[in-house]
């Protein structure tokens, strides 16, 4: 498991393609949870209204095991499977796709279809800037006063980056870590303990 995950910023990305006059309209969002996507998807559908179709596809979560693909009444797997193929072939996560079609008045048969759906999809990552970022976990740690000068240290040499933290007789201190690190960071705040 490798603690690092590909995603986009929060610029949107817009793509476009178009085929016998039916225009595909692709945007690409950076969404964290559901509700995010279900927002984005109603604003879509309230936009777009004069539209035939908003087909969608998403991919959360650093494991990239939480997804989905909409075709949005067109042909079985013509359109949200392509646009979660390009999702997948550029190994992203934490991004929702969304293709407005507007019909041209010609079909365009299944492979048509799948060929507009995939390129609108892949134009509007075109037009995303792609991010690496750490998965991160968090280590909270209670100590003494005195121990305050010896966590420091640790937290200078590791750079987590601080969450929270609040000092008194007993303090409390939040970190976020990258994940890889996060055992070598908790072994050595606890080793202090014992000191």
């Amino acid at each position: 498991m490798t603690d690092e995950y590909k995603t986009i910023t929060e610029r949107v990305g817009e793509g476009y393609y178009s085929e016998k006059r039916s225009k595909f309209l692709g945007f690409a969002h950076h969404v964290e949870t559901q509700e995010q996507i279900k927002e984005l998807l109603a604003q879509y559908r309230k936009e777009y209204y004069d539209a035939r179709h908003v087909c969608y596809a998403y991919m959360l979560g650093a494991e990239r095991s939480d997804f989905r693909a909409n075709d949005d009444g067109e042909p079985s797997s013509t359109a949200g499977k392509p646009i979660l193929g390009q999702i997948n072939s550029n190994e992203l996560t934490d991004i929702l796709i969304v293709v407005v079609r507007y019909y041209g008045g010609v079909n365009l048969g299944t492979s048509g279809l799948i060929v507009a759906y995939r390129e609108a999809a892949a134009d509007a990552i075109a037009h995303s800037e792609t991010v690496t970022r750490q998965v991160e976990e968090l280590v909270s740690y209670s100590f003494s006063y005195p121990l305050m000068n010896d966590v420091m240290r640790i937290v200078k040499e590791m750079s987590p980056r601080i969450v929270s933290q609040q000092f008194d007789n007993t303090c409390d201190i939040t970190l976020a870590i990258r994940k890889s690190e996060a055992e070598q960071l908790r072994n050595r705040l606890e080793k202090l303990s014992f000191e």
